[in-house]
């Protein structure tokens, strides 16, 4: 998965603020399978299973998202037959948007159709949920050789070259041609180890990087070793446990409330109220408008779908305690959300307890000196 795609994604919604919850959900779907070397290519049927939509309702998102200029797609082949199609998220830098020049058929017409199961190995492996907690998301070359045409192989050489350190204003053309007369599998090889290659010298200290007609030509990506303790891009976190609960309360500690929209003449009037009453009527107006990245957590686990973070805000779950749901602590905590005017947990189920602050309510000060050294870090509301 693609860290950069799931932000992006997760930003929309203020962006577009007519943006259905389940747009948003099809669009975080995308950005999740999204893979920055080669593509994003859900089928239909595993976005409606993360999405809980039916197969109509998720081309129905599908082609808004389209008319928004958020996504287009090319549609792909398996043995003659439509099978997934190839999915473009409107942050990549080689992004067309669907009614521009050189777009056709389907795409043009924003159509979509069902696609067509295939039987190969290679579809079944591309079209497999990919695994958010350990492991990025690669795809098979199998399906690069569908799109071995020139325009492709440019847009790989391009991906690399324009970040390729030291290179501006070098001419290119003997490189793109060394490039262009790889093997499918080096030209993916090349690439995909290419930001290896440059950590690589790195930590070795050269300070000279190669020009890439020489990376190209010497087949310099061969050597490279594979990461060994390379970290994921991203994890999963389920609703209500601890790093969940931790990113829930760290977003409630350290961000001041945000403005709720202009109130009516009744609620203004009830808002000015210097009494128990208008005080009650501010507080719940608060934890409705004033952390909408809470609430979102918060809608997506009523639903049981976690939230996508980086690995290192898993060392703030052993900030957290188990609290049983509807305990003593349990209370104490509704009690401080309540005199705070926070927005309180959704209803968690069947689940015995739910993660908080060690320490109850008394811990608060220790959990913000704690975590208010990395609050920049990420937690992204995104279905499982």
């Amino acid at each position: 998965m693609s860290h950069a795609a799931t932000k992006w994604a997760f930003d929309q919604p203020e962006m577009h603020r007519d943006m259905k919850p389940s747009e948003w959900a099809v669009l975080m779907v995308l950005a999740d399978c999204h893979n920055p070397v080669n593509g994003c290519f859900p089928s239909q049927d595993y976005i409606c299973s993360k999405t809980n939509l039916g197969e109509r309702a998720v081309r129905d998102q599908l082609t808004h998202l389209r008319a928004r200029g958020l996504i287009a797609w090319d549609v792909t082949f398996e043995d003659g037959k439509r099978s997934s199609n190839r999915y473009h998220l409107s942050f990549e830098s080689d992004f067309q948007p669907a009614n521009s020049a050189g777009s056709s058929g389907a795409e043009a017409t924003g159509e979509i159709v069902p696609e067509q199961p295939a039987e190969s190995d290679s579809f079944n492996r591309q079209n497999s949920p990919p695994n958010l907690v350990r492991e990025p998301v690669r795809e098979p070359v199998e399906r690069e050789a569908r799109e071995d045409n020139p325009k492709k192989i440019e847009a790989a050489f391009w991906r690399m070259v324009r970040v390729w350190p030291g290179q501006k204003g070098i001419p290119t053309a003997r490189a793109l041609k060394l490039f262009m007369a790889l093997s499918l599998e080096d030209r993916v090889e090349a690439e995909r180890k290419f930001p290896h290659w440059l950590a690589l010298l790195k930590a070795q200290k050269k300070d000279h990087v190669h020009a890439p007609s020489t990376y190209f030509e010497q087949r310099l990506w061969v050597d490279v070793p594979e990461p060994v303790d390379a970290k994921p891009a991203a994890m999963t976190a389920p609703p209500f446990g601890p790093v969940w609960g931790a990113v829930r309360m760290r977003e409630l500690v350290l961000k001041s409330a945000l403005s709720a929209p202009p109130p009516s003449a009744f609620m203004a009037t009830l808002l000015a109220q210097d009494d128990a009453q208008g005080r009650q009527a501010r507080l719940t107006r608060q934890a409705k408008h004033g952390w909408p990245s809470v609430n979102r957590m918060h809608d997506f686990a009523e639903s049981r779908k976690g939230i996508t973070v980086t690995p290192d805000l898993e060392a703030l779950a052993a900030l957290m305690e188990p609290v049983p749901v509807r305990g003593d602590l349990w209370q104490r905590w509704l009690g401080e959300h309540e005199k705070r005017g926070w927005p309180w947990l959704p209803d968690p189920g069947q689940m015995p307890v739910v993660y908080f602050p060690a320490g109850g309510p008394a811990g608060l000060e220790a959990f913000e000196q704690a975590v208010r050294g990395n609050h920049d870090a990420g937690g992204r509301e995104a279905a499982e």
